[in-house]
């Protein structure tokens, strides 16, 4: 069998009914399914399979779960755990979108995020968004800075994610279309080997209003990425990308793997793979890994 199909629930509730139901739709299909593989009992659970493709069988997966909070990732088996890591940060690796954060400094986070939804829902240019939510902090103090990384919340599973890749060998980029005021500290907190993110203009103790030029944006987001491949002598094909927003796009559709996570509607529709439900283990269940070889 050459491929594999990792189903992820929520933590014990897997059940090994709703596994034979996605074994009866994909055999019923003209796909010949191998005896369920537990990573994790009762919350992974990988099924090698041949005979249908991976794109049909995520479908068939949905529609033999209905509505169960169940991820469905199918892929090739040879090649599945990657060497390359590249995150986006905001909302993928912390909760936070700290553009928003600084936007309560000066009440007006709802004028903010308003702004935010729309360009990480691909409504407005990447670059043009930036440029308006930082010109309406002008003014504000950089002390700001610091208070708004003391509310910064780090994402369940993104722990465990770096440190068990990094055990593995594997190089884990952070890059963001935020700023290298808090991917700094997130890369050293986490463990990555490497940040990339815009800068914000200070001057005399406080921001500007603008941001240092060159803006970094989606398409850096993928330079990026294959620079680092080439770099560390890594094919594309061995990487894997995660992010939540549209300007994440080109680095998830350029890698071997990208990884929608709890994305907006358009990143979710254009992905290969998405996590809906499941934390940034899913990405470790996904390569394979087995919840007890999980570094903490």
């Amino acid at each position: 069998m050459d491929k594999v199909l990792t189903l992820i629930g929520q933590r014990s509730r897997l059940d090994e009914t709703q596994i034979s139901e996605v074994v009866a739709t994909l055999a019923g299909m003209g796909a010949k399914v191998g005896p369920p593989d537990w990573l994790a009992y009762r919350t992974a659970v990988d099924l090698c399979f041949s005979g249908i493709q991976c794109e049909d069988t995520r479908e068939l997966a949905f529609e033999a779960l209905g509505d169960i909070a169940v991820d469905a990732i199918a892929q090739p088996l040879i090649g599945r755990r990657k060497r390359l890591l590249v995150a986006d940060m905001e909302s993928t690796i912390i909760q936070n979108e700290m553009l928003d954060e600084l936007a309560d400094e000066v009440g007006i986070r709802d004028q903010i995020t308003a702004i935010t939804a729309r360009a990480m829902n691909g409504k407005l240019d990447f670059d043009d968004a930036i440029k308006e939510r930082v010109a309406l902090l002008a003014g504000l103090d950089a002390e700001a800075i610091e208070r708004t990384k003391k509310r910064i919340r780090i994402m369940p599973g993104a722990k465990e994610l770096v440190a068990t890749m990094r055990a593995n060998n594997a190089y884990c980029a952070l890059v963001s279309g935020g700023f290298s005021n808090y991917t700094a500290d997130i890369r050293d907190q986490l463990g990555f080997n490497f940040d990339q993110a815009n800068q914000l203009e200070i001057t005399d103790g406080k921001l500007t209003g603008n941001v240092v030029e060159p803006i970094l944006g989606r398409n850096a987001k993928k330079e990026r990425l294959l620079a680092l491949c080439e770099a560390q002598n890594i094919s594309i094909k061995a990487s894997i990308t995660v992010g939540d927003g549209a300007n994440d796009l080109a680095m998830l559709g350029a890698a071997g793997i990208g990884v929608a996570y709890h994305a907006k509607p358009i990143v979710a529709r254009e992905a290969t793979a998405r996590i809906d439900h499941g934390d940034l283990t899913a990405l470790l269940y996904l390569q394979g890994y087995r919840e007890d070889e999980f570094v903490s």
